[in-house]
């Protein structure tokens, strides 16, 4: 989520300050943060949270209108679609391939622990911890508290940030982060692997061997949490994450669509054909870029993210765990793409 330049993260949020400023003026939204934070303190003690921690979290909270602002500017639907190779000339930079190069060499006994014990290659738990924060070098200034509870009180997606502020709470009550370490991102995300507080709940394991999961300070901890969440969301040792293709001209795309609409991360998914074997894409004259064909029985989905004619790439069910990951397939694709760089690089 991070970019080398900053460029990405600065962008957003001048468009959120710029919205915030062309927003109608608004009378002083603290007292009724506040009103609210009285009404949430009920609600987190009655989800068994501890009243102390609660009590010692949320005293002098303070309403974040640019959090809201970020949030509120997120395009749904923007007027120009944006292109696969604009997005990746921001985001796989020789020199973020370049670095993921030197903390393969430098995390090398790390990295084939942690892969041996999850299957999940170390390549791809460096594309997402290089596509996240560079690698570590930018995990967000926002205070995650602040963050959720501002956003909770705003209501456009109330339950879901309901949900993750409680989280955060408990991360604290059960002494699995410190309050300084609460940074992230304006929307919450946190540490190196930014991972929502449900997600460092269900997922931030040991990769260190000290006995605790620490996404913000412990490296071997981040990737090993990042390896553990994919593979809670389906990762297959041995499988491929996909490969790019060559389409043929006059590719009939409706013979390989795909009937079933996705129930999951649905507009991306949307744009992927059915599953199909490498043998049949094979004999339907597609071709591979740069790489050998995997294993016949391979299953993969067509997925051409800018439409006919674009970059075309055939994905496996690993590419949906990076999906799940973050719902987007030019992320999915920057993650992948990047892993086989560092791989090429080394």
């Amino acid at each position: 989520m991070r970019e080398p330049m900053l460029w990405g993260p600065l962008r957003r949020i001048l468009a959120g300050l710029l919205a915030l400023m062309a927003a109608p003026a608004r009378a002083d939204l603290q007292p009724a943060f506040t009103a609210w934070l009285t009404n949430y303190r009920a609600h987190a003690i009655a989800q068994g949270l501890d009243p102390a921690t609660v009590d010692q979290a949320l005293t002098g909270l303070r309403y974040d209108p640019a959090v809201v602002a970020l949030d509120r500017s997120q395009p749904d639907d923007p007027a120009r679609p944006p292109l696969l190779g604009d997005y990746l000339a921001r985001r796989l930079t020789p020199a973020r391939i370049e670095r993921g190069r030197q903390e393969w060499r430098a995390r090398a006994q790390d990295l084939a622990r942690i892969e041996h014990r999850f299957g999940v290659p170390a390549p791809v738990l460096l594309g997402i911890w290089g596509m996240e924060t560079d690698y570590g070098r930018f995990t967000g200034r926002f205070d995650v508290l602040r963050s959720l509870a501002s956003l909770a009180f705003d209501g456009r997606r109330r339950a879901l940030f309901t949900a993750e502020l409680d989280a955060a709470l408990r991360l604290l009550a059960e002494g699995r982060v410190r309050r300084e370490d609460l940074r992230g991102s304006w929307a919450g995300a946190t540490g190196h692997p930014q991972f929502l507080p449900s997600s460092v709940l269900a997922h931030a394991t040991d990769g260190d061997g000290d006995g605790r999961a620490d996404i913000w300070n412990s490296v071997p901890d981040a990737l090993a949490s990042i390896a553990r969440y994919l593979v809670a969301n389906g990762w297959q040792p041995g499988l491929v994450w996909g490969v790019r293709v060559q389409v043929p001209e006059g590719f009939d795309r409706a013979a390989v669509a795909d009937p079933e609409r996705p129930r999951s991360c649905v507009r991306p998914l949307e744009r992927h054909s059915r599953l199909l074997r490498a043998d049949d894409w094979r004999r339907r004259g597609l071709t591979p870029v740069g790489v050998a064909w995997p294993p016949d029985d391979t299953e993969l989905s067509l997925v051409e993210p800018d439409g006919p004619g674009g970059p075309a790439f055939l994905a496996s069910r690993n590419y949906r765990a990076l999906l799940a990951y973050n719902c987007s397939n030019f992320y999915a694709l920057s993650v992948g793409l990047l892993a086989d760089a560092v791989v090429a690089a080394r």
